[in-house]
């Protein structure tokens, strides 16, 4: 008798476990740039996707550069980041199937309220550099090839000067993410480049203010590319192409323009649908 109870309990336990075991597996790994992460866009749009399409997703957020070299090593099914030259080369290395545009913000000059360099309201991203490296003024770089310096590393090379040259004196790299070198430009009155998410959404600002903006080099296109399961055979191909999908339909796209962070509007979805 007691056998018997045992057995059917059993049987219930693997019957009401069975759903929950399958739900488990239908889960993908991002790999993306920390902005998607820190300005609170992956908490808003995230939830959206699992409700329709019962895929939970598992964010790997880092640099843009550390994001793609864990799809280069196949560590995720789905690359989410800003930087359209390393995401083409992605693709034309075999690693991505398929790169597409899913939305844009900008990036943005911060510095303190003094503003030691003058370069508040300077129309050129490049000559307001130029400026802060003339006066040696305190300037804070991310330092860790994410797509935020890159961009950097682009605008120091229109102005033709070097900063890493002064490695260590008024110009530091930190070496970390957005919100770390937020704060190191916070507590030293200091210079820096911030995606305008992370800016928006970075609650100890001191006396940080946006110096510059809106000039077209500071434009900031984010793509997504489901890793090719021909190289990586693990890859969850089909619902990694189901959350592409979903980013660029009008679904995902009226989603990530929902978010907004103190009023301002974070991305701007920019999908063909194609």
């Amino acid at each position: 008798m007691l056998s018997s109870l045992c057995r059917s309990l059993l049987l219930l336990a693997l019957v009401a476990c069975a759903p929950v075991a399958f739900a488990a597996d239908r889960f993908i790994v991002v790999s993306s740039t920390t902005s998607t992460e820190s300005s609170g866009l992956f908490g808003h749009i995230l939830p959206i996707f699992t409700e329709q399409t019962g895929i939970e997703v598992r964010v790997v957020a880092g640099g843009t550069g550390q994001a793609i070299k864990n799809a280069y090593n196949g560590d995720a099914d789905v690359l989410f980041v800003h930087h359209q030259p390393s995401e083409e080369k992605f693709v034309a290395d075999g690693d991505g199937v398929r790169r597409y545009e899913v939305m844009y913000n900008d990036f943005v000059i911060v510095g303190p309220a003094a503003d030691p360099a003058a370069v508040a309201g300077m129309q050129e991203a490049p000559a307001a550099l130029a400026k802060i490296a003339e006066a040696r003024a305190p300037f804070a770089s991310r330092g860790d090839d994410s797509g935020t310096h890159k961009t950097e590393l682009a605008l120091w090379a229109d102005t033709g000067t070097d900063p890493k040259a002064a490695s260590g004196s008024w110009y530091r790299e930190i070496g970390s993410g957005m919100g770390a070198t937020l704060n190191t430009a916070s507590a030293m009155d200091a210079y820096t480049l911030s995606d305008r998410g992370s800016w928006l959404s970075f609650e100890n600002k001191g006396n940080l203010k946006i110096l510059v903006e809106g000039d077209p080099k500071l434009f900031n296109q984010y793509g997504v590319i489901l890793v090719n399961a021909k190289k990586h055979p693990h890859v969850k191909a089909e619902e990694g192409q189901a959350f592409v999908d979903w980013l660029i339909s009008p679904q995902g796209q009226a989603a990530i323009a929902e978010l907004t962070i103190n009023g301002e509007q974070a991305f701007f979805p920019n999908a063909s649908g194609d």
